[in-house]
């Protein structure tokens, strides 16, 4: 869809000489958060909310967001990569999908990168000016109010239950034996309730620290902790990491090193892994002036190993990193290969709609920079009918030709950890 708003936004960056750790000036009620390692950006109210459907959503909001930057009047004395006019976004799996993807024009945001601290105002050109001192207004910003106590969930299974995801997982690879894909990736769900107004802050902050090598965020009410870039541009640079091949971790250092080099050396990891990477490489190649792939590694997060490849390279002329969105989703390592026939397959035997899950989740900044991630490790929030909270979250794995259901299934149960531990209730 295209921006409809006739007026046009205001822009002002400016440097901030310190903040509280991003993580505890979240906003209560709406947070609106992208972070990793300390570094990112909160969001505070909404300007604008721009919302897609349907197979050319991305492409749909890369041409709004075109058309919103181009109109609009920036000051920013900062320069650094997230300053200056920015939108949140996320972005459902499915051409098909329910689930509206959006991208969020804050009225504020408090970033930090690599030491600068600093304050983005964003108003409609209508609006008036806030002629109060920037330090002064970040400080009204970042007096939110007082953590409540988490939330307790029992999570239970959805549309999925453990039994169906076997079968399914079984079917699949009936299909890789009889040739109609290489890979396909299939998910579970889990959903639990919350009551009304829950403050979820202490879940963010939780992710945040416990898996400070994850991009953390909160999106429209979608949070969680993804390990895998789907792509960064800063300037002309492009970079992604590839995931695909996972492990738990050893009960102890000697099991641990085992379990790593066991999945290093694994013909099915591996070759599920091959197909994640070409489909990265294949997609991103014409959006760009050069590309190279690393050897593949281990990547040691609190609760898994993976196989990563990063891949980087140089942006071609005129692309943003929505544009690349775009061109990437959906990549092997949450689909499958051959795309489409993988795709056809999920919706065989995938008996829900993946929503926002595995699609994709970040930020875009006005010169087309912006940093996106895979919807992994997340939950979906929604507001039911009664006032209650339904929270809903999935987990997959890539079945080829070598799979086994239980070993799927396992995996699942292990990707779900991070969402599932930390509003678990303690006895």
């Amino acid at each position: 869809m295209a921006d409809s708003n006739p007026t046009h936004l205001i822009v002002r960056t400016v440097a901030l000489t310190s903040a509280p750790p991003l993580t505890e000036v979240l906003d209560r009620d709406a947070p609106l958060v992208w972070r990793r390692r300390g570094a990112g950006i909160v969001g505070y109210g909404e300007l604008r909310r721009l919302n897609f459907r349907g197979p050319r959503r991305i492409a749909d909001a890369a041409h709004a967001w075109r058309d919103i930057s181009s109109a609009a009047s920036v000051t920013n004395s900062v320069g650094v990569t997230g300053t200056g006019l920015v939108a949140f976004g996320t972005f459902a799996f499915a051409d098909d999908s329910t689930t509206e993807s959006t991208l969020i024009v804050p009225r504020a945001i408090i970033g930090r990168r690599d030491g600068t601290t600093w304050l983005t105002l964003i108003r409609e050109s209508t609006e008036l000016e806030n002629d109060e001192a920037p330090e002064a207004i970040a400080a009204k910003l970042m007096r939110v109010a007082p953590l409540d106590a988490r939330p307790s969930v029992t999570f239970h299974a959805g549309a999925q239950s453990p039994e169906g995801y076997r079968k399914a997982v079984a079917s699949a690879i009936s299909r890789i034996e009889a040739g109609d894909a290489s890979k396909v990736v299939l998910a579970r769900d889990l959903v639990g309730d919350i009551a009304a107004g829950a403050d979820l802050r202490g879940l963010i902050i939780d992710l945040a620290q416990g898996y400070p090598d994850c991009w953390t965020f909160s999106i429209d009410g979608l949070i969680g902790a993804s390990p895998e870039t789907l792509v960064a541009v800063a300037a002309t640079t492009v970079d992604a990491r590839v995931l695909a091949g996972t492990a738990a971790r050893g009960k102890d250092p000697h099991g641990d090193l085992d379990a790593a080099t066991a999945l290093a050396t694994s013909t099915k990891d591996l070759d599920e892994h091959a197909f994640a990477v070409r489909s990265v490489i294949d997609a991103l190649s014409p959006l760009t002036g050069t590309l190279r792939a690393g050897e593949p590694y281990t990547l040691k997060l609190p609760n898994v190993w993976h196989i990563a490849t990063d891949v980087s390279g140089t942006l071609g002329t005129g692309s943003s990193s929505l544009d690349l969105v775009d061109a990437m989703h959906p990549t092997a390592a949450v689909a499958g290969a051959p795309t489409d026939a993988a795709l056809r397959i999920i919706s065989e035997l995938e008996p829900f709609d993946r929503g926002r899950y595995a699609g994709a989740v970040g930020w875009v900044g006005a010169n087309g920079d912006g940093e996106w991630a895979v919807a992994l490790r997340c939950m979906q929030v929604e507001t039911q009918p009664d006032g209650s909270q339904r929270l809903t979250a999935h987990a997959g794995a890539g079945v080829v030709i070598d799979s086994h259901p239980d070993s799927e299934l396992i995996e699942t149960t292990m990707k779900f950890r991070p969402i599932v531990d930390a509003l678990t209730p303690v006895d």
